[in-house]
C-alpha cells in the first residue's frame, strides 16, 4: 500500500493549485468533481452546515475503525470523495454566514453547488448574485434534470435517473431468463458521470476565463450525463429506431463478449475480431468452428449467437479460470476473471500502480483511500489532506482568507454562525 503524504517544498506545483474553489456540494456527484479539483492541485474548501455537514457523514455502516480498534463515526462512503479539502463550517440560513460565503467568494475561483435548480437564490447566492460580485467566478449547478424544463425543479437521485434515463433497461438479464429485469449498476454511476462531466467543463470554463476574463455557469444534469453516456447504445436506437434489450454481459454488437463458466467458477473472453476468435477456438481445441459459415466473421457469430454461446459454454467448462486466462494470453486472447473487491486490491498491476493508498486521519489513525487514476508527469497528483473532519478548518480559512480575528471567530461560533 503506497504512503500518501504532504508533500514537500520540493514538489511540484499541482495543475490547479492556483485555483480556490468553494464546494457547496454534498453526497457524491459534486464532491466527486471537487476531489478531483483537489487531487489536481486545487484549495478546495467544503462548506458544511455546522453539527451535521454532508449527508454522507452519517451514511454508515460501515464505518471505519478508530485509532484502538473500536467503531469511529467516520462512514466510509463520506471517505471516498472527499479528500484534498478543507472543512469548514457555515449556517448559509443566516445573514452573517450568507455574507461570509460572499466574502469567500470573492476570493475565489469556483463555486460548485448541488441545491435544487433556484434553490440558492433564496439566499443570494444564486449565479447572477454571485457573477456580479465576482464576473471571474466559474458556478458549477449539480441537478437531476437541470436548471430549465419540466422536470427543473424535480430532485434527482442516481438511481431514479438510472432508471429515467436508460440505463436499467440494457442492464440485466432478459426478461424470462432466471433472474430477469432491468438492473441498477453495482455503484451510483451516474452520480460518478456526472462528477467526471462536471470537473472537465469547470476546467474548460477556467481555460475559457483565460481568454475573456470572465467566468460563467455550468449546468450539470445527472438525466443529461446518463443520456450521453448511453454512448453504442443511443445510437443503436437511433440508427435503427428500435430500443436495445437487456443480455446480461452479453454485448449486442460483439460475439463472444461475455461472461463464460469455468470449471471453478467463471471468466471473461473479450474477443473483438476474427483472429482472435480463431485462436481461441484452437486453444479450445475445436479449430472448426472458425471455419464454419455461421461463426467465421463477427456478423456470423452476432446472427448466431443462440447456436454458438452454448457451444462455447461448454468448452470453458473444461479448465478451470486461472488457466484459460493463463493460455489465452500467451495467445492473446482477451480473457480475464471476474474479481471480487477484495481480490481487486491484491491485483499484481493493481498493487503496482498503486491504487491502494493510506493516510493519517485525525479520528482513525490511519485511513485506507482508493488512488486517483489520474497520472500527470510534471504535475502530479498530491495526496495532501485526508478527508476532513467537520469543520477542522474553519478557524484557519477564516483567518487565512478573510483576515477575521480570533476574537472575531469565537463570536461566530457563539451565535452558531460557523
Amino acid at each position: 500500500m503506497a504512503q500518501a503524504t504532504a508533500g514537500t517544498g520540493a514538489a511540484p506545483r499541482g495543475a490547479l493549485s492556483h485555483i480556490r474553489v468553494l464546494d457547496l456540494s454534498r453526497i457524491l456527484a459534486g464532491p466527486w468533481a471537487t476531489q478531483i479539483l483537489g487531487d489536481l492541485g486545487a484549495d478546495v474548501i467544503k462548506i458544511e452546515r455546522p453539527g451535521e455537514g454532508d449527508d454522507t457523514r452519517g451514511w454508515g455502516p460501515p464505518w471505519m475503525p478508530d485509532a484502538q480498534g473500536g467503531e469511529s463515526r467516520v462512514a466510509a462512503y463520506y471517505l471516498c470523495a472527499n479528500r484534498n479539502k478543507r472543512s469548514v463550517t457555515v449556517d448559509m440560513a443566516t445573514p452573517e454566514g450568507q455574507d461570509l460565503i460572499r466574502r469567500l467568494v470573492r476570493r475565489s475561483d469556483v463555486l460548485v453547488e448541488n441545491f435544487k435548480a433556484g434553490g440558492l437564490a433564496r439566499y443570494g447566492l444564486d449565479y447572477d448574485s454571485l457573477h456580479a460580485l465576482n464576473p471571474r467566478l466559474v458556478y458549477c449547478s449539480i441537478t437531476g434534470f437541470g436548471q430549465t424544463g419540466p422536470y427543473a425543479a424535480r430532485a434527482g437521485y442516481d438511481f431514479l435517473v438510472q432508471g429515467l434515463g436508460g440505463l436499467m433497461s440494457v442492464t440485466g438479464r432478459p426478461d424470462g431468463e432466471p433472474g430477469g429485469g432491468p438492473m441498477k449498476a453495482g455503484v451510483a454511476l451516474t452520480d460518478i458521470l456526472t462528477g467526471l462531466y462536471a470537473a472537465n467543463a469547470i476546467q474548460a470554463a477556467l481555460a475559457a476565463r483565460e481568454h475573456t476574463g470572465v467566468g460563467q455557469h455550468v449546468d450539470m444534469a445527472l438525466l443529461d450525463v446518463q443520456v450521453a453516456c448511453l454512448a453504442n447504445q443511443a445510437m443503436n436506437y437511433l440508427a435503427t429506431g428500435r430500443s436495445p434489450g437487456r443480455l446480461g454481459n452479453a454485448h449486442p454488437s460483439i460475439v463472444p463478449y461475455q461472461d463464460f463458466p469455468t470449471a471453478d467458477g467463471h471468466m471473461i473472453l473479450a474477443i473483438g475480431n476474427d483472429g482472435q476468435f480463431a485462436r481461441f477456438c484452437e486453444e479450445a481445441g475445436r479449430p472448426d468452428l472458425a471455419r464454419d459459415a455461421r461463426f467465421a466473421t463477427n456478423r456470423a457469430r452476432v446472427e448466431h449467437r443462440a447456436a454458438l454461446i452454448p457451444i462455447l459454454r461448454h468448452l470453458t467448462t473444461a479448465r478451470t479460470t486461472a488457466a484459460w486466462v493463463a493460455a489465452l494470453e500467451s495467445r492473446a486472447v482477451p480473457c480475464g476473471p471476474i474479481n471480487a473487491i477484495e481480490q481487486v486490491f491484491d491485483d499484481a498491476q493493481v498493487r503496482a500502480r498503486g491504487l491502494r493508498i493510506e493516510m493519517p486521519h485525525p479520528e482513525t489513525g490511519a485511513v485506507p483511500l482508493v488512488a486517483s487514476p489520474i497520472r500527470l508527469s510534471d504535475t502530479p497528483v498530491d495526496y495532501r489532506l485526508p478527508p476532513p473532519s467537520l469543520g477542522a478548518h474553519t478557524a484557519d480559512v477564516l483567518a487565512e482568507i478573510l483576515e477575521l480575528a480570533p476574537e472575531e471567530i469565537r463570536a461566530l461560533r457563539a451565535r452558531g454562525v460557523v
